[in-house]
């Protein structure tokens, strides 16, 4: 079973429970996604990973974003089909790039996603034969059964094993006495494997809420507590 189906699964039984609150402290943007939106984000990016890509288990997919509510469904999807999240884009099916980074990535395709608050698209069309994700996956379907059956020893994040990951987050997450009915502040990157693993993964294993503020800015933190009455932080 792939890593989103472990984590998805035992959340899907309240489809409607908030799951992801991502605050941009820059834009002064705040965005909800319940469970049933997360998934639905996820399945339409495996969607589009497979039938425009051919994603197979196994396949790199390399993601070059920070942490941003865009980038669970990215992450997401790319494991719900197999994929092994890296985050160089050499020799990767597909390479995941902000609307400012720099081309090429030496994937064989490039997605770029705006990061854009309400969920828009592109502009104008990306050049250099690179695509625009949140416009063309948005017309993928809403639900998602993987081609192939995925073993815990496939590669989920870098060189650990679905396997691994989901034992680690689950460890961790324990270790930080984390449980479903917690809402959690995190203004970690996701970066690399830890940031990933720590930022994302973690709560999704305990079935937490995270509340994510990118681009924080220190004085604002305690009345996001307060609103989002959250009941735990992640180390920074």
């Amino acid at each position: 079973m792939s890593l989103t189906d472990e984590l998805l699964r035992p959340l899907l039984a309240s489809p409607a429970k908030p799951l992801i609150t991502h605050y941009d402290d820059q834009l002064g943007s705040r965005v909800e996604l319940s469970v049933a939106t997360t998934a639905n984000w996820a399945a339409k990016t495996a969607n589009w990973l497979t039938e425009e890509f051919d994603v197979e288990p196994g396949d790199d997919v390399a993601v070059q974003l920070p942490a941003h509510w865009q980038t669970v469904g990215v992450l997401l999807g790319a494991w719900w089909c197999g994929a092994r999240v890296v985050t160089e884009g050499a020799g990767a099916r597909v390479a995941f790039v902000g609307p400012d980074d720099p081309e090429p990535t030496g994937a064989a395709a490039t997605a770029v996603v705006t990061l854009d608050p309400m969920g828009r698209g592109l502009a104008e069309p990306p050049g250099g034969g690179a695509f625009d994700y949140l416009t063309e996956s948005r017309a993928a379907g809403d639900q998602y059964s993987p081609l192939f059956p995925i073993p815990g020893d496939t590669a989920a994040l870098f060189e650990s094993t679905v396997d691994e990951v989901l034992a680690e987050a689950r460890a961790r997450a324990a270790k930080l006495g984390l449980t479903a009915d917690d809402r959690v502040l995190s203004t970690k990157d996701w970066r690399g494997s830890e940031g990933i693993l720590d930022g994302l993964l973690v709560p999704l294993a305990a079935g937490a809420h995270l509340v994510h503020v990118s681009h924080a800015d220190p004085a604002k933190l305690g009345a996001r507590r307060d609103a989002e009455r959250t009941t735990a932080d992640l180390p920074a």
